[in-house]
């Protein structure tokens, strides 16, 4: 009888362990799942478009290194872009393109 009582007051110890564990598991779950939210700040890099080079431009979203060599060669061939809104003139950045990555450029 005494041998039952130990055997049954370790299944509740046991029990509540792991009841408190899952309850830890799923919390932690759910904070890796993106529901956790903070408020740091993300320093987000400005983008000279008439100095910049190959290794700076590709920081910019959807611009790899094609685009970014076109866009040298475009300011080596016409001069210094004027405006940030004449990198459209660049063959392969469009209006979608321009959107997205509009306020890292300056000139």
């Amino acid at each position: 009888m005494k041998n039952l009582k130990k055997t049954a007051t370790l299944l509740i110890l046991l029990f509540f362990l792991f009841s408190s564990f899952g309850f830890s598991a799923a919390k932690a779950s759910s904070q890796k799942k993106g529901k956790s939210y903070s408020r740091t700040k993300v320093s987000v890099k400005v983008v000279n478009i008439n100095t910049a080079g190959i290794g700076e431009l590709v920081t910019l979203p959807r611009i790899g290194n094609k685009i970014a060599e076109r866009i040298i060669k475009f300011r080596k061939k016409n001069g210094k872009f004027k405006r940030i809104e004449d990198i459209m003139k660049v063959k392969g950045i469009g209006e979608k393109t321009f959107n997205r990555i509009k306020k890292r450029l300056k000139v």
